[in-house]
């Protein structure tokens, strides 16, 4: 239960740093920013958990780091379906 409140917490940050790392023009607000780092955490908490096992607790810089490529790979999807979705 503990590493889902952390996954939130990251991806609370992941979220943001995901944003300003590919700025553009985005019809979401801060809660699906929030959501869009809170997935992308999540992802990157489970790619984390099978990288370096799920007995590791406490922060890994290399779970911030995969919680942020998540949230940017999100947020790479989210534009590839928007522009398919606006173009038809």
């Amino acid at each position: 239960m503990l590493n889902f409140i952390w996954w939130l917490i990251v991806g609370l940050i992941a979220g943001a740093l995901a944003r300003l790392i590919m700025p553009g023009k985005d019809p979401m607000g801060m809660v699906a920013t929030v959501l869009l780092g809170i997935t992308g955490s999540i992802l990157g908490g489970l790619l984390s958990s099978l990288i370096w096992g799920a007995n590791e607790r406490g922060f890994r810089p290399g779970g911030l780091l995969l919680s942020l490529l998540g949230a940017i790979l999100l947020l790479w999807l989210w534009r590839m379906f928007r522009a398919r979705s606006t173009v038809q």
